[in-house]
């Protein structure tokens, strides 16, 4: 029988019960997609194959790179075990073009129920407000056949496979563009982005062993499959192989201007001491720390929770324009979160986590990868874009854009609690600027191996 992808119970992939089309399910379906892979070290290679029998040949060859996510899930837990390191992570997705310039027929084409993908990502800038494509860099002007992800917690073993790949592709192929991610952290070892924010917390969590860490008494982090995964209309058996739709997106973040606007907007409120984080914190809906607003005026200092909804809070404490409250309101829209991989690109001569002030950080060059897996694009990362960040009306009249990730003209005029957790708001000023910037990307699938396998 076909998995079901409306059980919302949490997959206990190592049970003994575990039924056999999962066990297949988990056999062919790439790993970092339902649990995600260590990449502190990431290469990106964009490639262009411009044969299809040679381009076939070489993705057959590559999948045996390619872990399964059965093979990572035995492997986080050998580690969390015996403290054994797993191997490196290899992932593999294919654009539309891809997998036409692999010789797959405008109907086998046609098989992808989702229009986004078959767009392909030029083609959707004015719906979610992108640049121009012509404005992108270089690179992903280009049609981009595949996207080939390398990520480890130590550099050694992503420089070694790098150059395996590479070396492999055939001469009628060619790497049009590569990125490198390398992971940021706070004095605590956590995540950080390159305003200095914790990041990649309220992922939705599918696998037991991660839910059951989590608590739930406000949030539930547990989400079905049916967020994440899709048949894989191209493989063998698509109602047995399953695989994922990735958004790759190259945002530049412009430091210097985000720690003026966090300077400004606390003179503004006129917040003084301690109080003065809160500025950026009502921007984000979290403090640097990842304290939510919604719980503490000031950062926790300890431990921090992410069990928290909105419900009894109207914007005296956390502000419905936060970008936290944009991109995942929590009490509703729970079948549109999609799954972030995400990291940081670039490199900073400065320390990310101190107090200097904004004229001693970046203005470019500095950014994210962000990357996405998906179930349905146009229902889940498009919407969350054009419905939510991008929408002033969301979730109420006046809200505004989402101050971080919000894209398009900014028109109206916000307001600011003065005092965590009382009434009174501040007069209303201009939204902030946006300081982050798309400079190119696509849409991809990342399909089972059974289809690479199969080529």
């Amino acid at each position: 029988m076909p998995v079901d992808l409306k059980n919302d119970q949490p997959l206990a992939w190592d049970s003994a019960t575990l039924d056999a089309d999962t066990k297949a399910m988990l056999d062919n379906l790439q790993a970092n997609i339902l649990r995600a892979h260590v990449r502190e070290h990431l290469s990106v290679l964009f490639v262009r194959f411009n044969n299809a029998r040679e381009g076939r040949r070489y993705l057959r060859g590559l999948a045996r790179k390619v872990k399964s996510a059965r093979k990572h899930l035995a492997e986080v837990r050998d580690f969390n075990l015996n403290g054994r390191r797993g191997t490196p992570y290899v992932g593999v997705g294919i654009s539309k073009a891809g997998y036409r310039d692999l010789g797959h027929s405008e109907v086998e084409v046609g098989k992808f129920d989702d229009v986004v993908f078959r767009d392909g990502m030029k083609r959707r800038v004015a719906v979610i407000n992108d640049p121009p494509a012509d404005q992108w860099e270089s690179a992903y002007q280009q049609d981009i056949h595949a996207v080939i992800l390398i990520g480890d917690a130590r550099p050694e073993p992503v420089a070694r496979l790098r150059r395996e790949i590479i070396g492999e592709l055939p001469r009628s192929a060619r790497v049009l563009g590569e990125e490198t991610g390398r992971g940021m952290h706070n004095a605590a070892g956590e995540g950080i982005e390159h305003f200095g924010y914790v990041d990649g917390r309220s992922q939705p969590l599918f696998v037991k062993d991660e839910v059951d860490k989590e608590p739930k008494e406000h949030w539930n982090p547990a989400f079905p499959l049916e967020n994440i995964l899709a048949q894989d209309p191209l493989a063998p058996n698509p109602a047995a192989h399953h695989g994922s739709y990735l958004v790759f997106r190259k945002l530049e973040q412009d430091v210097r201007a985000f720690h003026q606007i966090e300077r400004d907007l606390a003179d503004e409120l006129g917040l003084v001491g301690a109080d003065r984080d809160r500025a950026g914190a009502m921007l984000f809906g979290r403090f640097r720390d990842g304290t939510p607003l919604t719980d503490k005026p000031l950062p926790a200092g300890g431990p921090v929770s992410n069990d928290f909804n909105f419900d009894a809070d109207p914007g005296s404490k956390c502000p419905v324009s936060s970008h936290i409250r944009k991109s995942n309101p929590r009490s509703f829209g729970r079948d549109v979160l999609m799954v972030r991989r995400g990291q940081t690109y670039g490199v900073r001569t400065d320390d990310p986590t101190d107090d200097s002030p904004p004229e001693n950080r970046p203005s470019s060059g500095v950014g994210l990868l962000f990357m996405s897996f998906n179930a349905r694009l146009l229902d889940q990362f498009e919407f969350t874009q054009e419905k939510w960040a991008n929408a002033p009306e969301f979730p109420a009249p006046g809200t505004g854009h989402d101050p971080v990730i919000g894209q398009g003209e900014r028109d109206i005029k916000v307001t600011f609690p003065k005092v965590w957790g009382q009434p009174e708001l501040s007069p209303s000023i201009p939204q902030v600027a946006q300081t982050i910037t798309m400079k190119g990307g696509e849409y991809f699938f990342m399909p089972s191996l059974a289809y690479l396998r199969s080529l």
